[in-house]
């Protein structure tokens, strides 16, 4: 029995999502006008219009001017509730600015700006995005996470989040706007439907030959007498070859006469470590991709220069980093990874 109720109305809430959706295309940035702005009757509204039908056929049936005259009454306390609810919500602009990358499990932090042109504050405006379908929300333990706007004037920014289950790319749910100023009579809101994504990387896995990968500390980095071409360390002049950086020159050669010398510099190698798929020891696709995940991570941190191997990848197109920004980069390669 508790079914036939969800079957029913399952088709009616996929009808109006696509109805909402084609009302308002897909942008980063929104204004909030007639054409996306909806208003209804609140919870307490709807008993408000009860009382507005008892009054009236109270009046009607007993011939009672008084009781007419209150029905009347709050039937104008209604339609400025009406005006005022709808023109509290309407004009209020919404930019995307930044949308972050996160492991999967943790949630995706949305970054808003408002701008609100009225001359007179706007009240009491909940903003948030509605959730992702997943088990996991229908017992209430990843419940909409919502920001109340008590008074907003001129620009003001805030960050929603978005919950996240799965590795790769991200729609963003709709973000809902809503409010029930003044009265509490009338609901008005909205929906603003963003066209960026969000990507989300493997949650990283331990993997037992992680010491591989992980190297205390810098001091202890094996040198072993080799060097690469770099900018570090001076190893040799040579003849200056036409073409070459001329920033490379050794002028204070050219100006004993020596003739021009062009410097080369060195970077120690033998620390560089290599995070390839195919050494991963898991059997799993997606659990190669989250040790992988783990040995950026840490190698980042830890500033080893290394490079990540996966296996769309050939020698000349793998790229040497070090650092946490080159660990973010290859952590979008592993969110992308198909």
């Amino acid at each position: 029995m508790s079914l036939l109720p969800k079957a029913l109305t399952a088709p009616i809430k996929s009808a109006l999502s696509h109805w909402f959706a084609a009302r308002a295309p897909k942008s980063d940035s929104a204004t909030l006008n007639l054409r996306n702005v909806y208003i209804f009757f609140s919870r307490e509204g709807m008993l408000f219009a009860v009382l507005l039908v008892i009054t009236f056929i109270a009046g009607i049936n007993y011939g009672n001017n008084l009781v007419l005259g209150l029905c009347f009454y709050l039937v104008s306390v209604w339609l400025i509730s009406f005006h005022v609810t709808f023109t509290h919500i309407s004009g209020l602009q919404v930019r995307l600015l930044e949308v972050t990358m996160t492991e999967a499990g943790l949630p995706v932090w949305i970054t808003l700006q408002l701008n609100s042109d009225s001359r007179q504050p706007r009240r009491q405006l909940l903003f948030e995005f509605e959730q992702i379908a997943n088990k996991k929300t229908k017992n209430g333990t990843n419940a909409p996470h919502s920001v109340l706007i008590t008074r907003l004037q001129g620009e003001q920014g805030i960050r929603l989040p978005v919950q996240t289950y799965n590795r790769g790319q991200l729609e963003l749910p709709r973000l809902k706007i809503k409010t029930v100023y003044p009265l509490g009579i009338m609901r008005a809101w909205s929906y603003v439907y963003f066209a960026r994504t969000a990507w989300v990387y493997p949650k990283p896995e331990v993997f037992d030959w992680q010491a591989k990968y992980a190297i205390a500390s810098l001091e202890d980095l094996p040198t072993g007498g080799q060097y690469r071409q770099g900018q570090d360390d001076f190893e040799r002049l040579d003849n200056y070859i036409e073409g070459e950086s001329l920033a490379r020159v050794s002028w204070g050669h050219v100006a004993r006469g020596q003739g021009m010398l062009t410097k080369h510099f060195a970077d120690p190698v033998g620390h560089e470590q290599t995070l390839d798929y195919a050494d991963m020891p898991a059997a799993h696709h997606e659990q190669k991709l989250a040790q992988l995940a783990y040995g950026a991570l840490t190698l980042g941190q830890l500033g080893v220069p290394f490079q990540m191997r996966l296996p769309s990848d050939t020698p000349a197109t793998t790229e040497m980093g070090n650092g946490e920004s080159f660990a973010q980069a290859c952590l979008l390669r592993l969110a992308k990874a198909p």
